[in-house]
């Protein structure tokens, strides 16, 4: 039906990796500013909040340059899986609530990951 838009992939591709990496760089930077705060509220300790920021930052910054496409998705949507896990497993939360954050936005990133990943990301970029 739309078969002439697929000549845009590649810009969807973009338009998907960068505001992916928004999202995750802005709950990277707060890890990195109060790791400790983060690690009591997470119940993890503060050197794994620092290398969970990392890894966001790092694979955001893979996705919006372009560089190492499919490893920053991989990476980000194992993120996506251990925060499922602990909000499912851990902390108990429903898939969505009125009173706090339920992991539904944690599943679209989850997806939106792996679209990066099994899509190749498209070719706008360094690479």
């Amino acid at each position: 039906m739309f078969a002439q838009l697929t000549q845009y992939n590649d810009i969807g591709f973009f338009i998907l990796r960068l505001v992916v990496a928004i999202i995750f760089i802005y709950h990277a930077l707060p890890k990195f500013k109060n790791a400790k705060g983060m690690a009591q509220g997470m119940g993890m300790p503060a050197g794994a909040v620092l290398v969970l920021g990392a890894a966001e930052f790092l694979s955001s910054v893979g996705l919006i340059f372009g560089v190492y496409i499919q490893l920053a998705a991989f990476l980000l949507a194992i993120v996506m899986i251990g925060a499922i896990w602990m909000k499912t497993v851990k902390w108990h939360i429903p898939f969505s609530a009125m009173d706090k954050n339920g992991w539904e936005f944690d599943l679209i990133l989850l997806a939106a990951s792996i679209v990066i990943l099994f899509g190749g990301g498209g070719t706008i970029g360094l690479q």
